[in-house]
């Protein structure tokens, strides 16, 4: 009898675990702008407070606006990497179902991201390959959370190779479109209730898949002082596939199931202004949209597991991202920017987990460079600071409370024109 009531209550905690599973996935990242994009892929345009769209004249527009590609003569290419470090902090509050504080590891993440860009001199067509990723990085609130029970840690991986081709319709006007092809690996971890299980035990889960969407961009200049971008990211699905892995020990729990989850990621699209006094002056203003309310839930199955795949809402809402940049041209090639951005949240407190502390963030950025023959560099600091209240929390109970997150990242990259 106590056999058949261990073998009842393993897989129902299983399942529950599953649903629990399909959100810290989901939510695994560094909250650089909102919910769980990252945005942030080159050092002159993070400088610039990610005001680039209109601008989008190095080998990044690839990324920021790919028309932008056609001010490139011959071949270039850029190397970068961004070195972010995240530090949100956990503290309860009054009406709290648990107690205590948490803090997040604030390890350092490196995002490496990759352009080229070639514009034939006989032609009215150039074309670019960017490798970026414009979601991901990772969460860790370590083993003993208050809320550990929904959120110890996550990681997200999300690289995406963009080959384009961008049309020089006129002297002022140019298009560009592209596909897109994405990778992702995913993993997350969190603690399994007490009881039934006994204290220490934890549920993984690993899993990996493809998808492909599509990039556009148009850029419109219709007289040196200003010039006009705006720039579209296709939403994606990704079907992973991988495996729940446990502690073994309990009566009824197996150590690994294969496992399959679904992952919604939302289209975006930024509009840009430039204005250009002087050659010296560059000034833009960008207003970015993500459509986050595709991101209504994400379903879960795994076999041998009894039952129907479950089926977790988020209900993640639309958002924009305002931001704003300066640049000055200096002597000998150098120049200096300086930026900020308002991201808005995008994390109803119904649904928020500990690992999308996502809030109304304010970001704001500080960098230089230098264009010479061949050979240009540009180095960007960033910051993010956001704080939010949570107490109405019904998908995660346990995670109403204080947050405050404040980010720091360095972007530098190297061009070389042939």
């Amino acid at each position: 009898m106590k056999t058949n009531q261990h073998s009842k209550i393993v897989p129902n905690t299983i399942v529950k675990m599953i649903a629990v599973m399909t959100a810290l996935i989901v939510s695994s990242e560094a909250v650089w702008a909102n919910a769980f994009r990252f945005p942030n892929q080159d050092p002159e345009a993070i400088a610039r407070g990610d005001a680039f769209t209109a601008t989008a004249d190095d080998p990044a527009a690839i990324y920021y606006n790919p028309a932008g590609i056609t001010q490139l003569p011959g071949i270039q290419t850029s190397a970068g990497v961004y070195i972010a470090s995240e530090d949100t902090h956990y503290t309860s509050t009054s009406g709290s179902p648990v107690a205590g504080t948490a803090r997040t590891d604030t390890s350092l993440q490196p995002v490496p991201q990759f352009y080229l860009t070639y514009s034939p001199t006989n032609l009215p067509l150039s074309f670019g390959l960017g490798v970026y990723a414009p979601f991901g990085l990772s969460i860790n609130y370590g083993n003993n959370a208050p809320f550990n029970g929904a959120a110890e840690q996550g990681s997200l991986l999300y690289a995406t190779i963009n080959p384009v081709v961008a049309w020089k319709v006129s002297k002022t006007l140019s298009v560009a479109i592209g596909p897109a092809i994405s990778f992702s690996q995913l993993n997350a971890q969190l603690a399994l209730p007490t009881p039934p299980f006994p204290p220490g035990y934890r549920f993984n889960y690993n899993g990996e898949g493809w998808d492909a969407g599509y990039t556009a961009g148009l850029l419109w200049q219709p007289a040196p002082q200003w010039s006009f971008g705006i720039d579209y990211h296709s939403s994606t699905e990704v079907g992973y596939r991988g495996k729940t892995e446990q502690n073994t020990g309990f009566p009824g729990l197996p150590s690994s199931v294969p496992a399959n989850v679904t992952i919604p990621f939302p289209e975006n699209v930024t509009g840009g202004i430039s204005f250009r006094p002087t050659p010296n002056w560059n000034f833009e203003f960008d207003l970015d949209w993500t459509k986050w309310s595709e991101v209504r839930s994400a379903t879960f199955s795994a076999s041998p597991l009894p039952g129907p795949a479950p089926t977790l809402t988020l209900n993640l809402q639309n958002s924009f991202i305002y931001e704003f940049g300066v640049t000055r041209q200096l002597c000998h090639g150098y120049y200096a920017s300086v930026g900020y951005e308002y991201a808005e949240n995008s994390v109803p407190d119904q649904s928020f987990n500990p690992l999308i502390p996502d809030s109304d963030l304010s970001l704001g950025g500080i960098g230089v460079g230098h264009h010479g023959q061949h050979w240009d560099w540009a180095a960007a600091f960033q910051f993010a600071y956001g704080a939010r209240t949570v107490s109405g929390d019904t998908t995660y109970p346990t995670a109403n409370g204080h947050y405050s997150t404040f980010n720091k990242g360095l972007n530098v990259s190297v061009d070389y024109k042939f």
